[in-house]
């Protein structure tokens, strides 16, 4: 009775974020998130029907809409670099380039490990996907944070809204993965009610962050972080000319 009361009020949550997103044009200033939202609702309304209506296909639909919800979860992820780093265009080309690169990197794997094992590719391969991914979004959100922090960026208030609240879950997630992957373990009840439960916090701390469009603020202090992309960037394509230059010296040779 408590797991569907709080699955019913998760989408409740839902439903009144996506209508305060409209109402307050917040769709425009955060496309993917306000997708990432949509999906979620519209999973959540498809497993509880499944649920009630054909048990026996919960599991293999529960899978399914988990891998895509993790894959659109990293877009969310992007959006918060874009969000984030929007005064800073060279230095966010970067940080997507690498996450898009450490993210294919984790896909591969997973479908690696697809081949080698087929008859265990929805369940295993998806939580083995979602573990990784999850963890390189943990990490991509850290790492701004931390970028942030010493660069003296300030967070706006929508910004800081949904990075706290998704990185929360993420973080939720990866110990959930890591530790609670066992459905015989002692921890795996009570995580059962605190991982819904959890996401409704999170769902809480976005409906209060945006409420109304809040701009970032602008640094009160000059950053330097473009300037010393940008010296990097010159100083790599300095060392590929040159390294381009010993391999052409090589081949003549």
């Amino acid at each position: 009775m408590l797991g569907q009361t709080i699955w019913w009020s998760c989408i409740a949550l839902e439903t009144f974020l996506l209508v305060r997103g409209f109402a307050g044009r917040l769709w425009a200033r955060y496309p993917v998130f306000y997708a990432y939202i949509s999906f979620v609702w519209l999973q959540s309304l498809l497993r509880f029907s499944i649920f009630h209506l054909r048990p026996q296909q919960y599991k293999p639909v529960y899978w399914i809409t988990e891998g895509l919800g993790v894959l659109a979860g990293c877009a969310v992820v992007f959006e918060i670099y874009r969000v984030g780093l929007a005064a800073y265009p060279g230095t966010a080309r970067m940080a997507r380039n690498l996450l898009g690169f450490v993210s294919v990197l984790a896909l591969t794997k997973a479908l690696v490990d697809t081949w080698n094992d087929p008859q265990w590719w929805l369940i295993a391969t998806t939580m083995d996907l979602e573990r990784l991914l999850r963890t390189v979004q943990s990490f991509a959100i850290l790492a701004l944070v931390v970028l942030f922090l010493f660069y003296a960026i300030p967070f706006g208030r929508n910004l800081r809204g949904i990075l706290l609240g998704y990185g929360v879950f993420v973080g939720l997630s990866v110990i959930q993965l890591t530790f609670v992957t066992d459905s015989s373990s002692r921890f795996h009840n009570f995580w059962s009610y605190a991982s819904p439960g959890s996401y409704f916090i999170v769902l809480g701390v976005w409906m209060v962050h945006l409420w109304s469009y809040v701009p970032n603020p602008e640094p009160k202090t000059a950053v330097r972080l473009e300037e010393q992309y940008q010296r990097v960037a010159a100083a790599t394509a300095q060392r590929l000319r040159e390294a381009r230059g010993y391999l052409a010296k090589a081949v003549r040779s």
